[in-house]
């Protein structure tokens, strides 16, 4: 198996949505986990490599930043801890490789963003987000990212925005 690697990624993001479907049915249920229609699963990866055919010829294409925009496929492209996230289809454009931004994409680097914020910006930017008060999160500020609105804008002709979200919960392992 040449893609050994992305494999082991597709299971470990499979992992983490079935335990994520598992434990959203058992805080649903009433004592008893409840039974959750699932409706659309969306398994969206970034920074890789693969064989794909473009523009008459088979290559290794690499998507460093970007995620797969195949037209009709869907993809999540994430702002920040802080702002909104989007579900897209992809639009299949050609000169894009068929692509699409993964994120908003960093502003600063992780040690300058720590050493450019502080904890109370931190606060600042997360009202109405429950997060775990800590410096562990300063690496991931919403000022550290792009403006995920401007970055969507940018990619209107990669991708179209089905959804919407907002955070209203952030975990960190620390």
């Amino acid at each position: 198996m040449t893609n050994w690697a992305q494999h082991f990624a597709l299971l470990n993001r499979e992992e983490m949505m079935d335990r994520v479907v598992k434990d959203f049915a058992h805080f649903m249920g009433d004592g008893k986990p409840a039974i959750i229609d699932e409706v659309e699963r969306i398994n969206c990866h970034h920074n890789f490599t693969q064989k794909e055919f473009h523009m008459g010829r088979g290559v290794w294409l690499s998507r460093k930043g970007a995620i797969k925009a195949d037209e009709g496929t869907p993809g999540l492209i994430p702002g920040s801890m802080g702002t909104a996230s989007y579900v897209v289809v992809g639009k299949g454009n050609v000169p894009s490789f068929k692509s699409s931004p993964h994120g908003a994409g960093r502003v600063y680097g992780r040690n300058q963003a720590r050493k450019t914020f502080t904890i109370e910006d931190l606060d600042k930017a997360m009202v109405g987000i429950e997060y775990k008060r800590s410096a562990a999160f300063l690496d991931e500020i919403p000022g550290a990212y792009k403006d995920i609105d401007v970055v969507m804008d940018d990619a209107r002709d990669l991708v179209e925005i089905r959804h919407t979200l907002r955070q209203i919960v952030n975990v960190k392992g620390n």
